[in-house]
């Protein structure tokens, strides 16, 4: 199991009143100079004790300055003895705006659901589920960098999939595909990571093969086997996958054969003016050849202009995005009006 899986999913809240814990090998970092009281010193660790959240972050802003050490502590609960992990980092910025880890926490979000459309007929092939608050008061960006800086990416991950699932099962049909975005960095191990997705599947009644998940930032991924561990586990259980915002970087024959998505979205910046740009086309021609050597559905993202879709249909491309053919909104548009 790897390292980080101990942390998954540790408490959000922050102990009104207690004490960090730190390892005592980390005494040449400076934390013996922290700005709390010293109540404990062994062999082993020193604890620093606290009255007030508020005490606690003005002391860490104190002694982090501009930078936060990348080690972890234990925050330890004085009124009933329990602790969990944290990191430095994680723990000054859930302390900076603990109403944003409270709303991951709640899991107060909503889906908004932008068609996709099968380019051959014109017709709704499915929607992508786009994240978002349910007050709109925390643009999706900055919700993920804070889920990011704050050690919630986990947490927010499997929020965000619930609440893609539940659309699903609210506002589509039988057989209409929602594609739902993950990031690989949140699953360690997948045949326990993504024990959670399944049994949300099960709880609200889908059938897995209504289900796509898609890799988000694809160009980012580092390990590719433990992607390709990921994507089995995926289709192991019946569901669809798809690379997305696909760039040179995956669309060799090569990294594809070894990963098999069901489906490719091409990068919205080989999309734009694809009309009219030689370089994009010669790009878009030699992903379209790939794909169909692997049986690979293509999906082209992005889509603005009717030029772009006139263009995308021509060549063969099998389904399209974007605002040209429908924007995300919470009650999915089900009439679409296409040339």
């Amino acid at each position: 199991m790897a390292k980080d899986c101990q942390y998954c999913g540790t408490s959000v809240f922050i102990p009104n009143q207690g004490a960090l814990v730190f390892n005592s090998k980390h005494s040449q970092l400076g934390e013996n100079k922290f700005p709390l009281p010293l109540t404990h010193e062994s062999p082993d660790a020193k604890v620093y004790a606290y009255h007030s959240k508020d005490v606690l972050r003005l002391a860490l802003v104190d002694w982090l300055g501009d930078s936060a050490p990348d080690y972890w502590v234990h925050i330890l609960n004085t009124e009933n003895s329990q602790s969990f992990p944290i990191s430095i980092q994680h723990l000054y910025e859930r302390l900076q705006h603990p109403e944003l880890a409270e709303l991951i926490h709640a899991g107060l979000f909503e889906s908004h659901l932008q068609p996709i459309v099968d380019m051959k007929n014109n017709r709704v092939y499915g929607y992508e589920s786009l994240l978002r608050t349910k007050d709109l008061s925390v643009p999706p960006g900055e919700l993920f960098s804070y889920a990011s800086r704050s050690g919630l990416q986990s947490m927010l991950d499997q929020k965000a999939r619930r609440t893609a699932v539940k659309a699903k099962s609210e506002h589509l049909n039988v057989g209409e595909k929602i594609f739902i975005n993950f990031l690989p960095s949140t699953i360690y191990v997948p045949e326990f990571c993504l024990k959670h997705t399944f049994q949300i599947v099960k709880e609200f009644n889908i059938d897995p093969e209504d289900l796509v998940f898609e890799v988000v930032e694809t160009e980012k991924i580092d390990d590719v086997e433990h992607l390709k561990s990921i994507l089995e586990t995926y289709k192991a259980s019946g569901m669809k996958v798809a690379l997305d915002d696909v760039g040179s970087g995956y669309s060799t024959l090569e990294m594809l054969s070894l990963l098999q998505p069901d489906y490719l979205k091409i990068d919205r910046s080989y999309i734009q003016n694809c009309h009219k740009d030689v370089n994009n086309q010669a790009f878009l021609f030699d992903v379209m050849e790939r794909a169909k050597q692997l049986n690979i559905h293509v999906l082209a993202e992005g889509i603005e202009l009717q030029e772009e879709w006139d263009w995308l249909q021509r060549i063969g491309v099998d389904f399209g995005q974007g605002y040209y053919i429908g924007k995300p909104q919470a009650v999915p548009e089900k009439q679409l009006i296409l040339p």
